[in-house]
């Protein structure tokens, strides 16, 4: 009877032990599969800024295997920069950056290479290379597109290139804000009867572009033919302003960014003349950074660039019809 109580207790003991075993094995293997991926928005109250979180969780909830972090920089640098921080303390799979500015965020993103993590540039440049690859579009050529349709429309009302207008400016020392004006710029001085008659800053958003279409319209009574902004919510806050003292319809409204419920949808109602869509590059970046999370021989390359499109009225109405379906 001892000798079988004994034996009892022994193989009770190795069952808890191998139970043991058994539950950690299982832990330490479910935690190997999984990978973190950290992903520093720049800031996610812009509608383009909170199409790309939307785009990203939709494709990483499909690899189940993948847990993503999206951090909100609240367009506050300093608040970007400290996320980073704690971001490559986590030691992340891979982190993607949308970063709020060129200069303040190329150190951080250095540091995130130099500890060995896999980084993304995604659609906004810095001032030095400190990333893995850069998945961008070309915002100069998109301001260069811009600028030519303004030709060719004020060549249209006035039959010839001339006209005033006014340039509203996404937020100061960005790439995509420097470009979309560099671009236009480009094209315009070549024509020099196309007069920049009033020329104003509004980081992006529609309130203050409202604003500071007001002080353009009270600076100019005598007439404006083109408000050319950086994106189209401060292109939609002008066309409110102008609404708002009757003047809409002296003007054309252009716009970039070309999301579906937003600038699609003001080309198609009239509002917008014309918007051209600045990717969300997301897809592409998922692309690219499942392949560095799973396959240790792939190399991405350096910079991967998407192609623009121009949204007029005559194509918005096909792409709201495809989106709806």
């Amino acid at each position: 009877m001892k000798k079988t109580i004994q034996l009892l207790s022994v193989i009770l003991i190795s069952g808890v032990i191998l139970s043991f075993l058994a539950g950690c094995g299982g832990k330490g293997d479910t935690e190997a599969e999984k990978f973190l991926v950290v992903f520093s928005q720049c800031n996610n109250a812009e509608p383009y800024r909170a199409t790309q979180n939307k785009r990203m969780n939709e494709l990483f909830s499909k690899q189940p295997d993948v847990d993503l972090a999206i951090y909100d920089g609240q367009a506050d640098a300093g608040k970007q920069i400290s996320q980073i921080e704690n971001a490559i303390r986590q030691k992340p799979h891979l982190l993607i950056v949308a970063p709020l500015q060129r200069d303040s965020l190329t150190k951080v993103m250095g540091e995130a290479v130099a500890a060995g993590i896999p980084t993304i540039c995604l659609e906004r440049d810095i001032l030095e290379p400190n990333y893995t690859t850069f998945i961008r579009s070309d915002n100069f050529k998109i301001g260069r597109l811009a600028g030519q349709w303004i030709v060719d429309h004020l060549t249209k009302k006035h039959g010839e290139p001339k006209g005033n207008m006014v340039e509203l400016h996404g937020s100061k020392g960005v790439e995509g804000a420097i470009n979309r004006h560099g671009g236009c710029a480009d094209v315009l001085k070549e024509h020099p009867n196309i007069k920049v008659v009033h020329s104003a800053t509004a980081n992006w958003f529609q309130p203050e572009a409202m604003d500071r279409m007001t002080e353009a319209l009270n600076a100019n009574p005598s007439g404006i033919d083109v408000v050319y902004a950086h994106n189209d919510p401060m292109a939609y806050g002008a066309y409110l302003s102008a609404k708002e003292k009757g003047r809409e319809k002296e003007m054309v409204f252009v716009g970039v960014d070309g999301l579906t419920h937003e600038g699609v949808k003001y080309v198609h109602e009239g509002v917008l003349g014309v918007t051209f869509v600045y990717p969300l590059c997301v897809d592409k970046a998922v692309e690219i950074g499942t392949k560095m999370l799973r396959d240790p021989s792939f190399t991405p390359e350096k910079e991967y660039s998407i192609e623009s499109s121009m949204i007029l009225p005559e194509n918005a109405a096909k792409i709201l019809g495809e989106a709806a379906e």
